[in-house]
């Protein structure tokens, strides 16, 4: 049986006796591990480190052995601009985004998003968010977070400079999706850089589709049926690594 993953943001350096953070310490208990126990410690800027675990009291410290070099991430780089869902719809994409390997995600607080965030209760959400990424990163073993930013309007996260190949799913786009991803035009190959735009319940904007054109993003079609918001992110992140061999 794999060895319990534990995420610590504090940087880890290697043949250490290590303090964990009060978290790790309460997660530890938890699971009931026992000292001499083993586990694995990563502070997500890539590799691990194997220790077994300890008790001081009330203290959990866990004596580190060396880093190993393991990653998990994809051959290219995913960015997901995910127009805002309604409920907890976002949790899901985001832990599933992290399993499937996604770099980037930006939340587009799009013009037919039912939910706004502004204020403390954006810095609360964040944080959730923050969490789910760091706790289904110990899942599915990523040693690298996935990065999140705040909320944005569409406009402005394209009006950010990027290399990357972007896609705006609608049914009546230009390409199929699959062909576009394969086409000398896409250039992956040669630039493994992917951007994909979901929108939120209800679709973009007419001023969103017509912003998104204006700067470049390449409208395509993905299959004969309308998706949810959370289906058609999910889908289109892991048929682009199927496809593209990532």
């Amino acid at each position: 049986m794999p060895s319990p993953r534990f995420y610590c943001s504090e940087p880890l350096a290697e043949n250490q006796t290590f303090t964990v953070p009060e978290s790790v310490a309460h997660h530890i208990r938890v699971l009931r591990l026992e000292a001499g126990s083993n586990i694995v410690l990563f502070d997500g800027q890539g590799g691990e480190i194997t220790g077994t675990v300890d008790f001081n009291g009330k203290v959990a410290v866990v004596v580190l052995g060396e880093r190993q070099a393991r990653e998990a991430e994809l051959a290219g780089q995913i960015t997901l601009l995910q127009g805002l869902p309604s409920g907890d719809k976002m949790d899901w994409i985001i832990e599933k985004a992290v399993e499937l390997g996604v770099h980037r995600i930006v939340p587009i607080a799009a013009q037919r998003s039912v939910l706004q965030l502004s204020g403390p209760r954006l810095e609360k959400r964040l944080a959730h968010w923050q969490r789910t990424i760091e706790s289904a990163s110990e899942q599915c073993g990523r040693n690298r977070l996935m990065q999140i930013q705040a909320p944005q309007s569409l406009e402005k996260a394209l009006a950010e400079p990027s290399s990357h190949t972007r896609l705006l799913c609608e049914p009546e786009g230009a390409q199929d999706f699959s062909t576009w991803l394969q086409s000398p035009a896409a250039n992956l190959h040669v630039n493994p850089a992917l951007t994909l735009l979901i929108g939120p319940e209800g679709g973009w904007s007419h001023q969103e589709f017509d912003c998104a054109h204006k700067l470049g993003v390449q409208s395509v079609k993905f299959g004969t049926r309308v998706l949810r918001t959370e289906t058609a992110a999910l889908a289109m992140v892991a048929a682009a690594t199927a496809l593209l061999a990532w």
